[in-house]
Order: C-alpha cells, then structure tokens, then sequence
C-alpha cells in the first residue's frame, strides 16, 4: 500500500492538482457555463424547489426526487464531515470559503450536465430509463471510447475510491472510546460494514432508491439541527469565525506562495468531494428520474449541489469554527470534529457524531455504488449477467473491508485522483455540448411563460441526433 500511494497515486494527484489542470477546469468552467445559463443558481432557485415534488410522469417511473435522493446519498456522506475537518486543518478557515464558491459556480455545472444524461437517456425494456455521461459523449460527441473512459473512471472513484474513504472514515470515528483497539477494532467495523452493504446491494437498484429516500433527508435533518444548538452555544464566537473564514480565503501571499497546500486547493478538492459538480456522477442519478422536460431534472440536480455543501458542509464547519477548538493537522479528520462537539455538548457530541457517520456513511456506499453497474453494462455493450453482477458486488464489498483497514494518506490519495481524471473526462465534454444544454433551457423557460407545464420535443431545440424518450 505504501509503495502504491507514494509512487503512483501521490504523483498522479500533485499533477492533477496543479492549478491549470482541475482546478481551472472546475472553476473557469464553472463561471462560463453560470455566464451562458445567465446566473441560474439564483434566478431559478425557487422554481427548482418547485420541481422537487414533481410525481413522476409513468407509473414505474423514478422521480426527481427519487433519483436526487440518489445522488445525495452519496454527495451528503463522510465528506461532508471528514472531508470539511480535513479542509480546514490542512489548508486553514479560508478553504470553507472557497467551497462555496465551488459549490456555487457548480450548480451551473451540475445543471449542465444532468440535462444533458436526460436528453440523451436510454430506454430499458419496461420503459424506464438509465443513462450518464457516457452517453451523450457516445451518442452526442460520437467518441464511444471516451465513454468507456469515463466509465472506467466512475467505477474507480465510486467502488473504490469513494467507498474505501467512507468506510476508512466511519471507522475513526470509533478512535475516542475505549473499546477502540489499533489492530482490531478496524477490521471488525470492516466486516460489519462489508456485511450490511452487500445485504442492501442485492436486493437491487430498487431497494437502494427506497433506503436512501428514507435515511438521507432524516440524518440531514437531525444533523444540521445539532449543528445550530452548537452553534448557539458558541454565539459569542460568531464574528471570530466568520473572520477567520475570510480572512484566510483571501490570505494571497500564502496562497501563491503555496497553492497545492493552501486554502484554494485544499477547498476545491474537498468541495468537489463533497458535492461533486462537474464530475459527472450525478448525472448517472439523474437519467433515470422519469420527467417531461430534461430541465427540470438539471434544476432539481443544481439544488442537491446547494443542500450538500451550502447546508450540510457549512453545518459541520460553523460546527467546529464556532468552538474554542484549535483545528491542527495532528486533530485532522474525524478527531477535529469530535473534539469541538465534546467542547460543546460533553460526552454526547463523540456519541452522536460516530453514529451520524454511521448512517452517512451507510448511505453513501450505497448511493456510489448504484452508479456502477450501469457504467459496466456501457463498457460490455449488454446487461451482466447474473454470475458477473453477483462477482462485481462481491468485489465492491471487499472494497469496503479494504478501506476500514487501510492508511489515511492511501485512502484520501485513491479518492482525490479517480475523481480529479473523472473531472478532466467530464468538464470538456459538457463545454462542448453546453449549447444543447442552453438550449434546453431557454425552451422550458418559453414554456414557463406561456403558461404551460413545460414538455420537451427534441425537434423544438433543433436537436440532430435521435433520442429513445424525445423524438
């Protein structure tokens, strides 16, 4: 493992990170396609929520909701815990700052292309649908081979990056009691996960779509909830934290006396991880909400970007900026978090934090792992078949084992380098096919101002290619 990380992923990762690579991506990007949608994060915010509810339009269908729930299951995780800790003890206060940014400008990004996967889903046998990425960029940019890329790359990050990472997080949440032994505690909280996860994976896609409408909207619930009594708590520190968090975001002489370290890049990996605009992940989710227009299904994604990182990361960093804890990188992570609840809450905040992790992390497996299969079936051409699916789910509960007992430094490398690639695949892919996207949008707006409940025809946008849901 220590050779893997140190010879390979490191060097990988401080590639990909330089600032011309994923970040210009994430974030040049990101402000054109805000530009070109003419600020949509703000002027349609409320209609997005409008759409949220809609039911869907068969009555086997998904809905948006559905499929958004999807999607947040495995945006609203561990890194919405972890990963926020990790930001501010590595890179300082000034990373949650630019998290939002990224999260802000990625809502144009997230609407891109989650209209996109619903233009150009494909339709299974019972009249559902499935699609992603791949799709537009096989069926739209005519480069399959990109697709098969880009599927590969999904796989890695969510089987095994994403899911390692997960299952390493929850178990240091078990550090602070005193049952928690270095060479065992790890390898039981494995097993128990492994076990649970496979349980849930083979009752299928339907069941994955069930549990995590259930848990992902109650745990958020609860969880921001505690996160305002701590922040109550510590009323007094409120105008200390909010400088802190400004005045590092534009500390520029460390900034660019150090960017791999510094708050920027510390923010943009742990933004992307966290809410994961521009990746192409959600659009997966997205392609199988059953909708009349595929805006509404890119409104409805753009929101889940919103409720991951602008209510569920601030929560955890008001959480710990609030607190007289001093975040330090040997407090990284898990510890950092605890430690402030502690400050806050005694010995119930730990409690309550390893248990929150619990069900977010339980979720998120779950969620990452519905985007895989699908990504499988791109690359054979076909369905698996039932002994392939049966290996493939095997495979991906070892995963998990594996990232309970692994190093932290290896977990957070895997993970930072399949979704920076998946980035790089995915953002010149929907800034070239921007227009159509654009064009989708100003239709459901004309529709919007005739009155109408907005219906998409793919012949209304000039769309060449043939669609299986719009002709």
């Amino acid at each position: 493992m220590t050779f893997l990380n140190d010879v390979i992923v490191t060097n990988i990762v401080n590639f990909l990170y330089q600032p011309y690579i994923v970040p210009l991506l994430l974030l040049a990007g990101g402000v054109y396609l805000t530009i070109r949608t003419r600020f949509m994060q703000g002027r349609m915010f409320k209609e997005a929520c409008s759409v949220i509810m809609e039911k869907p339009q068969s009555e086997n269908g998904i809905s948006s909701f559905g499929a958004l729930m999807v999607s947040t299951a495995s945006r609203v995780g561990t890194g919405n815990i972890i990963g926020v800790s990790m930001a501010i003890c590595l890179g300082g206060p000034g990373a949650i700052f630019w998290m939002w940014i990224v999260a802000l400008i990625g809502g144009a990004s997230a609407f891109v292309e989650s209209t996109l996967a619903q233009i150009y889903k494909k339709k299974n046998p019972d009249g559902s649908s499935y699609g992603g990425p791949a799709y537009y960029m096989q069926q739209a940019l005519k480069q399959r081979w990109l697709g098969v890329i880009f599927s590969i790359l999904v796989i890695g990050t969510y089987a095994i990056g994403y899911n390692m990472l997960a299952a390493y997080n929850l178990q240091t949440t078990f550090q602070p009691f005193g049952f928690y032994h270095e060479k065992t505690t790890p390898i039981i909280i494995g097993v128990i996960l492994a076990v649970l996860f496979g349980v849930v994976v083979i009752g299928g896609a339907r069941r994955l779509t069930k549990v995590t409408e259930l848990l992902v909207p109650v745990m958020g619930v609860i969880y921001v909830a505690v996160s305002l009594i701590v922040l109550v708590l510590n009323i007094g520190n409120i105008p200390h934290m909010f400088g802190a968090i400004f005045s590092g975001a534009f500390d520029f002489k460390s900034i660019f006396g150090g960017f791999t370290g510094s708050c920027v890049m510390w923010g943009i990996k742990r933004g992307l991880y966290s809410n994961e605009a521009g990746m192409g992940s959600a659009p997966n989710a997205a392609a199988t909400a059953d909708v009349s227009h595929p805006a509404k299904q890119g409104l409805v994604q753009m929101l889940s970007v919103f409720i991951d990182t602008l209510l569920i990361c601030t929560a955890t960093a008001f959480m710990c900026l609030s607190t007289d804890v001093v975040p330090a990188e040997e407090i990284a992570g898990a510890a950092y978090v605890q430690e402030s609840m502690r400050a806050a809450l005694g010995g119930f905040g730990p409690i309550f934090l390893t248990v929150a992790m619990s069900l977010f992390a339980y979720t998120t497996l779950i969620g990452n792992y519905s985007y895989c299969e699908g990504c499988l079936r791109f690359i054979i051409k076909r369905n698996l078949k039932q002994g392939e699916a049966l290996a493939f789910r095997i495979f991906a509960t070892v995963i998990i084992f594996v990232g309970a007992i692994a190093t932290a430094n290896l977990v957070w490398n895997v993970a930072d380098m399949f979704q920076g690639l998946m980035v790089v695949t995915n953002v010149p892919s929907i800034l070239i096919l921007g227009g159509i996207a654009f064009a989708c949008l100003r239709d459901y707006e004309r529709q919007k101002r005739e009155g109408l409940n907005p219906v998409f025809k793919a012949k209304d946008i000039q769309l060449k290619q043939d669609t299986d849901f719009w002709n």
